[in-house]
């Protein structure tokens, strides 16, 4: 089977989309298919990284097309960058061939249109693979009225790719439900957690250590939020936590990451200097396992309007450290549904805003110390790539197949 994977990031970039794609691709690749992948050249954080224009890797046949590189400091610069790239994948779309498969992703936003034009044109299936939904992500975040033409148009854009795939991959019950809102029968959409990385993430007392040691955490409770800086998950609360607590010379705040509001964090750690917060990049995949089992209490955020439309995937390899976490975000989420499983002091909870809550919370875990959880390690399981990675695999190959032959999803999955 022939198979297009549609993509703004992919390997060797280390944000999380890169990853999942990268997995995947590589997944259908040892089962024997023959797979392409149309990405950028541009590193997703860091423009000014480039890479090579045609690999080969794992079997996958990897095409990068250049893009501009304004950066995430400002609306109009990314919107030109996602422009750029879009045009640059129409460009290398044309003179492609036809495949059985397209799977669109969902960075830039919206390229699932894309994907959804090309088959329409050349034929094929498609597959979308929502990794957060737009526009109600622009319109949560404020970056679009929820009543404005450019709303309209980009809802309208949305239900056409929608209406085109043969099957929407959704990452839990909120997502789903809001998919479904938008005129997609349930019966077309499955859901799939992203996985964690267990085959590499796990909880190392030496890589702990290490860690600690290379950037003077040795000796501190460190509380630590790795992944994505956005507006989606907002860290204002956290950063207010640091700086009341900057005179607890035992407490260090760690930020991993990158993102539109990684120079914010980054900004109030220098302007600020409470001397007890540190930043640093994206960790290669490599160097995860090191960087997450140095945190003794994580961090996951989500913003108040956000459930069903983005999802901190964080969680799965915090639960395979086994750490403590610190859920900052709704009451009714993918988060605390999983929070739910686990005995009452893995995970607690508080709302944005609510700066003396999550004090509380970051004194409580301190005054317990390092700890991890066997139960969360034994829930990760069910979030790890063995589990989840073949039943991507099922769905992409039953999309392929001829109309007349594809299964419900829900005998795929079973």
């Amino acid at each position: 089977m022939r198979i297009l994977l549609l993509n703004q990031a992919f390997y060797p970039d280390v944000v999380s989309s890169a990853q999942h794609a990268a997995d995947l691709a590589a997944a259908l690749s040892d089962a024997g298919h023959d797979v392409t992948v149309l990405t950028s050249r541009r590193a997703y954080d860091d423009p000014c990284l480039v890479f090579r224009g045609i690999e080969r890797w794992r079997g996958v046949y990897i095409v990068r097309v250049f893009s501009t590189a304004f950066g995430k400091s400002a609306l109009w610069r990314r919107a030109i960058d996602f422009a750029s790239f879009l045009l640059a994948c129409i460009v290398r779309l044309a003179v492609l061939p036809r495949f059985d498969v397209v799977v669109a992703m969902t960075s830039p936003p919206l390229i699932s249109a894309l994907a959804a034009l090309y088959v329409r044109i050349k034929g094929g299936a498609m597959l979308s693979w929502i990794m957060d939904l737009n526009p109600d992500e622009a319109i949560a975040a404020g970056a679009v009225r929820r009543d404005s033409p450019a709303a309209r148009a980009l809802a309208s854009v949305l239900r056409f790719s929608l209406r085109t795939s043969s099957a929407v991959v959704v990452l839990d019950r909120f997502m789903r439900d809001r998919v479904v809102a938008k005129g997609v029968p349930e019966s077309r959409i499955a859901i799939v957690p992203p996985w964690s990385h267990s085959a590499v993430v796990r909880y190392s007392e030496c890589g702990r250590d290490r860690f600690r040691a290379a950037h003077g955490l040795t000796g501190k409770f460190v509380v630590m939020y790795s992944g994505n800086h956005s507006p989606c998950h907002p860290l204002d609360t956290v950063i207010e936590a640091a700086r009341a607590l900057h005179d607890e010379p035992k407490l260090a705040f760690v930020f991993i990451g990158g993102g539109s509001e990684f120079r914010k964090v980054a900004d109030f750690a220098a302007g600020h200097s409470p001397g007890n917060v540190l930043c640093l990049p994206y960790q290669p995949l490599e160097l995860l396992a090191d960087s997450l089992s140095a945190a003794d209490l994580h961090v996951v955020a989500m913003g108040g309007g956000f459930a069903g439309i983005v999802h901190p995937c964080k969680i799965y390899n915090v639960l395979a450290i086994g750490s403590p976490c610190l859920y900052i975000g709704p009451q009714s989420s993918h988060i605390t549904e999983i929070a739910a499983q686990l005995p009452p002091d893995s995970v607690s909870g508080a709302i944005h805003g609510d700066t003396a809550a999550v004090i509380r919370a970051i004194r409580r875990a301190a005054s317990l110390g390092p700890r991890r959880s066997r139960a969360s390690a034994e829930l990760a399981a069910a979030f790890a790539a063995p589990h989840l990675l073949p039943q991507m695999v099922a769905i992409v190959e039953d999309a392929g197949r001829p109309a007349r032959e594809c299964l419900p999803l829900s005998a795929v999955l079973s």
